[in-house]
This record gives structure tokens, sequence and C-alpha cells, in this order.
């Protein structure tokens, strides 16, 4: 069956979620099976109006549940095909069983997860609950800034996963209506050179290679199961972190954008810095350059893959600064948050000891603003001229009511 190509501009206005629909139409997906939920709803929404107006050749597999979605992504991947999907919240939440089948069972599935609160209390706005819930499922984790980057990693995704020495499954992370709503100006590629970019898909181990026949998710009990966890752990962070490195090289050279998995900004003499994720980076830039025309050397640093954790790169990126505010956009239910610990383990064996506060925000879609940075930054500045933490190690930044606080 032909289909049809899309003529597209040098620049495309599109929010996140076209962005991603966009990505996976250009890798000829051949399996979205979905239900769907806020904000992520529109990427599958598109990929089924692609389908219909003859510019897929694949399904749409409309489900009853994010879990049923996941489950049939995991029957279509074992079967042979490319395959995504796109969830949120609550719906990722149902998915994490699966989740763990999936990457257990070397499957390499894209799953678009646009980020957002999770119940109690109900909200549709974005904060990194969802993105925190998966980060041990054993799934490559990538995460977008802006809607160009929701649009590039989503090839990059397949590009890894794909590899025949990979083969686990990805997540491209996004922020909920934050970048998945708004509308920024997307350089594309054209269908053919996107196209040659993923390649043709060629599975490995899929059940209809009647030839060699295989099983899928067999039982192990105590007898293997161990080996297997760690065998995938130790190619999450051996094998898989220099293919990344490799792809965002080749993705360079196909397209002229550069991405790293730890991303540095004006960290070449830099006292003090923050590090945060998603649509944060680009605020905290902004008041990290203004803050150097007072005189205070600020710098940020953000991760652009997620899992496997980049440790060796970040100790890097952090091994001249003297302080150091890690924000974490989710509640950590009774404990520092979890980049907060990421960051304190991999400075724990570096050889410099730079001091490290941790920061709760912008949680059900709270603006985290430029005032709130300043402040943010002139602490870290107090901190260095006391030679401690001067206030309490976790703090929340914007909440209402008495300053909360915890350790």
């Amino acid at each position: 069956m032909a289909f049809d190509k899309m003529e597209l501009r040098d620049v495309e206005v599109w929010d996140g979620n076209h962005a991603a629909a966009q990505a996976l139409r250009q890798c000829q997906v051949d399996v979205v099976a979905a239900y769907p939920i806020t904000p992520s709803t529109p990427i599958v929404e598109g990929y089924a109006k692609f389908q219909s107006d003859n510019f897929i050749e694949g399904e749409y597999v409309m489900v009853e549940s994010e879990h049923a979605a996941m489950s049939a992504c995991i029957g279509a991947a074992a079967a042979g095909g490319r395959v995504a999907t796109a969830t949120s919240s609550q719906g990722f939440a149902l998915m994490v069983e699966t989740l763990y089948q999936s990457s257990g069972m070397r499957l390499p599935i894209v799953l678009n997860v646009v980020n957002r609160a999770l119940a109690a209390p109900l909200n549709v706005n974005g904060d990194h609950s969802d993105m925190y819930l998966g980060r041990d499922s054993g799934w490559i984790q990538f995460d977008a800034y802006c809607p160009q980057d929701a649009y590039d990693l989503n090839f990059i995704a397949f590009k890894v996963s794909e590899d025949h020495d990979v083969r686990l499954p990805s997540m491209v992370h996004q922020d909920g209506f934050m970048t998945s709503h708004t509308a920024q100006g997307v350089t594309t590629m054209d269908d053919d050179k996107a196209y040659s970019f993923v390649g043709e898909y060629k599975p490995m181990n899929d059940m209809l290679d009647f030839e060699h026949p295989v099983t899928h998710g067999v039982q192990t009990e105590e007898d293997w199961h161990f080996e297997h966890k760690a065998r995938q752990h130790n190619d999450l962070m051996t094998k898989v972190s220099p293919k990344i490195d490799a792809v965002f090289e080749a993705f360079e050279k196909h397209t002229g954008r550069k991405y790293s998995q730890v991303e540095t900004y004006d960290m070449e003499d830099a006292d003090v810095a923050v590090f945060c994720l998603g649509t944060s980076v680009e605020t905290t830039r902004e008041v990290a350059r203004e803050m150097r025309t007072k005189g205070i050397k600020a710098g940020v640093v953000a991760l652009r893959v997620i899992r496997p954790f980049p440790f060796a790169k970040i100790q890097e990126a952090f091994k001249n600064v003297k302080a150091i505010a890690v924000l974490d956009r989710s509640a950590p239910g009774g404990a520092p948050g979890a980049m907060f610990n990421e960051i304190c383990a991999a400075m724990y064996a570096a050889e410099n000891s730079p001091l490290i506060s941790g920061y709760i925000y912008g949680l059900g879609g709270r603006d985290l603003t430029k005032a709130h940075l300043v402040d943010l930054y002139n602490e870290l500045e107090a901190n260095v001229k006391a030679g401690k933490v001067t206030t309490q190690l976790q703090q929340f930044i914007g909440v209402r009511g008495p300053k909360l606080a915890y350790l």
C-alpha cells in the first residue's frame, strides 16, 4: 500500500505534541496502540489523523486503557513491528506494570510521556511525578526542553532503541502544557531525510519469524532472574550510554543540531550552578546570564538523558563549582528529591565536594519565575561565602503559607 508524502516548510510552528506526532509519521511507525489522556492525547490523535489521510501505512489501535495500550505495543513489537505510543500521569501509572515487561523482553518501543502531576488531588498540569515513577523500569529516558527537542529526540530514541546491541525501549519526556501545548518554531526534515536517519526497521527475535522460533516472557524465578536484571542494568550503563553518544553525533551530522547527555551552559568558570530539567532550563539559563552581570559566576546543568544516568558526565560538569542547587519537580514523599539523590550520589565519588542543596518546585504546573531563580542564585552565593549550606538542605520554592523545609 502506497502512502503520500507531506510537504513541510523548513521551519514549522508546532507545539510539542504535534512535533512528536510528526516524528512518528516520518519514522513510519507500524503500530500505535493508545488510550488518550490529557495532555498527551494530540500525539496519538495526530498519528491517527495522518493515517486516515494516507500519510502512514501503519495501524492505529484504540484500546480500553493505558495498561492495554502498552500491552498491545508489547505484542506488536514482539511480532516484529516498529511501535510507539504516548501517555501521561495516571495513564502512565496504569502502564507501570507493562513497562517492566517491555524492557525485560528487550522490545524497542518508543513512549512519549507528556509529564503531568499525579492525583490526588486531581491536576492536569505539568510536573515530573510520572517521569520519576518510571525511572527504575529499565527504559532509556530522554528529556525534551521544547518542541524542537520533542521532534528530534523521537528520531534519536528509535535509532538507539532499535540498535541490535541495545534493544531496550525508550521514553521521550516533555513538560505537560508548557511544551506539549506551547507552539514554537521547529526546524524540520523532509520525509525522506527523516526516514533515512532511522532507516528501515530490522526486527530481532520476532515471533513471526517462523524459521527461527523464540519464546518471550518466560518465567525464571531465582535460577536466572537476578542474572537477567543484572545484565539489563549493566547494558544500560555500559552499552547504551556510548550508543547514545554515537547517535547524537550522527544526528548532528544529519541535521546540524547537537545534543549531549548532559547539557551545560556557562559552566567553564561557574562558582554556583543550578541543575534542572524540562522547560525550566531555558528560564534558568536566562537568569544565570543576568546574574553574571551582577558579579555572580552562575551556570546551569541539565540532563538530556535521565536513564542511563550519566554519573561520570555529571561529575565532569560540576568539577569546578562550589555550590549546586538541584531542582526537583516532583513531591518526594518523605525523602529528598530524586534528582537531589542522584546528584549527591554522583558527586560523593567526585574529587571535589561542592555544597549541594535541594529544592522542590513547580508541582501541578506552579510557575518557576525569574525572581525565584534570582533568589536561588543569591542563596548559593551566600552558601559559598559561608562555606556551608546556610539554610535547610531541602526547601520548597513558591509554595504558599509558612516556609516549608526538610532535612
